[in-house]
């Protein structure tokens, strides 16, 4: 034995802690922490290179393509800083009402074509109550959920009624999108009109409905790392299916316009870091991808996305469909992915491994 010192490498952690993540452990809010505080290119590709692994182990090649119809557009009475369609700021953004079924039967004939597989009604608005507007939004899930060629999604907004979350259910719908946006400690920054609990309620309304929660958040906010990694524990914690992680494109006219692009590197591993922490769930990379990653958007799935939003966005332009899948095939990845329950996500029970810290070892 000699006196020389060696310090435990950040590779062996990420090791450590991906082996343990591929067979059925979790990282702690500690470790997370520590994986969201990685700077070097070197030590981000190995993050991303486990998450690679947790994906491909978890998910196998297959990649979930979703798509959104814009059935309401404009004049939202909510004022979250980071959206054009609020009508507390001048973006110049579409106004129309509640789309006819035309354009939702469009959408689904274009989904089925290129094998997307599903698509989401989302509309600007407060929320959904009881009314007339509630028979509407059913009857246009209906017609979606009866052509058989798409599964039926819908983002429309606060829920305050159990009545409401089941009168969905029970017109077709599958699965709800309510973003969290951010942690509990940032929402305020990006909302007033709401509260972060109101988001919490409306989630909860919606799964003791048996409806699947696609949840996720926006970076590149202003926030910190340590706001990303509370808000990806508290998407495990409720449960979240489908996880879009979303980054910031800076629409001028809202009060986010200036706030500065992340670099590239930093999205990929804020998306490896979610992997790690959500093993099991789809998530899925979409608003703000090509104009923050431009060339580099393959290097999504690299890093651990199984889910991609396709089609253009509610106010923004995305890439044609026909070079996402280019990509996905470039990549041996298959968008055909079969329709289920996510019955793959429940987590059997096991014992947590305890971290292994950095350290040094005499030799």
């Amino acid at each position: 034995m000699t006196g020389l010192m060696i310090d435990v490498s950040t590779h062996e952690q990420l090791s450590f802690l991906g082996k343990r993540v591929l067979a059925g452990g979790q990282v702690s809010r500690e470790e997370a922490s520590w994986l969201f505080s990685l700077e070097s290119t070197a030590d981000i590709f190995d993050l991303m290179s486990w998450a690679n692994r947790i994906r491909e182990h978890y998910k196998g090649n297959k990649i979930h393509l979703c798509s959104i119809v814009n059935a309401k557009a404009g004049a939202c009475s909510e004022n979250c800083s980071f959206c054009a369609q609020s009508s507390a700021y001048q973006t110049g953004s579409p106004r129309y009402g509640f789309v006819d079924p035309e354009p939702v039967l469009e959408a689904a004939n274009e989904a089925n074509l290129h094998q997307v597989t599903a698509v989401g009604l989302v509309a600007a608005w407060k929320g959904l109550k009881e009314g007339p507007m509630l028979d509407e939004v059913c009857d246009r899930i209906s017609e979606l959920a009866s052509t058989g060629k798409t599964r039926p999604d819908a983002s429309l907004g606060i829920i305050k009624s159990q009545k409401v979350a089941d009168r969905l259910k029970e017109a077709g719908l599958e699965c709800y999108g309510h973003n969290l946006e951010s942690s509990r400690a940032f929402f305020p920054k990006t909302c007033s009109t709401h509260t972060f609990d109101d988001r919490l309620e409306t989630i909860g309304y919606l799964k003791k409905a048996g409806i699947k929660i696609c949840s996720g958040g926006i970076i590149g906010m202003g926030e910190t790392r340590e706001d990303r990694c509370d808000l990806a524990y508290t998407l495990k914690e409720i449960g979240a299916n489908v996880v879009p992680i979303n980054i910031l494109n800076p629409i001028k006219g809202t009060p986010f316009e200036n706030v500065p692009p992340l670099p590239p590197m930093e999205v990929l591993k804020t998306i490896a870091c979610f992997r790690f922490i959500l093993p099991r769930q789809e998530i899925m990379i979409a608003g703000g991808r090509t104009i923050n990653l431009r060339d580099m958007q393959s290097m999504v799935f690299t890093a651990g996305a199984s889910a991609l939003m396709v089609g253009n966005y509610l106010t923004t332009l995305n890439q044609p469909v026909e070079k996402d899948l280019q990509m996905l095939k470039d990549l041996g990845l298959d968008p055909n992915w079969d329709s289920h329950d996510f019955a793959d996500q429940e987590e059997p029970v096991s014992q947590p491994i305890s971290f292994r810290p950095r350290q040094v070892v005499a030799v």
